[in-house]
């Protein structure tokens, strides 16, 4: 009987583990946060009172597709803050887990690469699992509404991870793009690239 009940106890909590992690989808309403930036400060989405939106982008230090979107991401802030949708970017991978992923090293890699953007460090992974984050990177789009904060897409920042296809789809402009025309974006999900996101293993 004590067996009986201890798989059943294991089954219910691998299935809300699994309901805390389901990825957001569009039209959910965003989670805030309040993590630590690397340069010491708390940020929030009311960091940016004048934003209309925001471009949230879990990222990390040491994955190749992380480190192939860097410029990218970089790019896009300096290319959409002015238009009022500033990138976020949030460290999800446990420093445990990921030595490269430390605080002190994301100040580091911050710093050495100038990054215009707060880089969030998310301890306990609290954000990570609110959002579902799956992968670095793994991009949220986000409209601030009358209603609140509203996930408008989800997903890779284009179908380009090797970064040489001139003929790449741009999913985030495209959505941004049709955001500020007042439109519904054509495309809400699609699949996201990159390394998977690293936890402690459990005892």
């Amino acid at each position: 009987m004590k067996k009986i009940i201890l798989l059943v106890m294991l089954a219910f909590s691998a299935f809300l583990t699994q309901a805390q992690n389901a990825t957001l989808k569009a039209g959910d309403t965003a989670p805030d946060f309040k993590l630590k930036n690397v340069d010491g400060k708390e940020v929030s989405f009311a960091s940016f009172p004048k934003a209309k939106g925001y471009i949230v982008v879990f990222t990390c230090n040491k994955c190749p597709y992380a480190i192939g979107y860097e410029q990218r991401i970089i790019d896009l802030d300096n290319k959409f803050r002015p238009q009022g949708y500033p990138v976020i970017a949030i460290n999800p991978n446990d420093p445990e887990a990921s030595k490269a992923d430390t605080f002190e090293k994301m100040q580091e890699l911050a710093k050495s690469k100038k990054y215009p953007f707060p880089y969030l460090f998310d301890a306990g992974q609290k954000v990570t699992d609110q959002y579902g984050a799956k992968r670095t990177p793994h991009l949220f789009i986000v409209s601030k509404t009358a209603k609140g904060n509203v996930v408008e897409y989800v997903g890779a920042i284009d179908n380009d991870p090797e970064g040489n296809n001139p003929q790449k789809t741009k999913y985030v402009e495209d959505v941004i793009a049709s955001l500020r025309s007042n439109q519904k974006p054509a495309i809400t999900q699609t699949k996201e690239i990159g390394c998977t996101v690293k936890r402690k293993a459990k005892t």
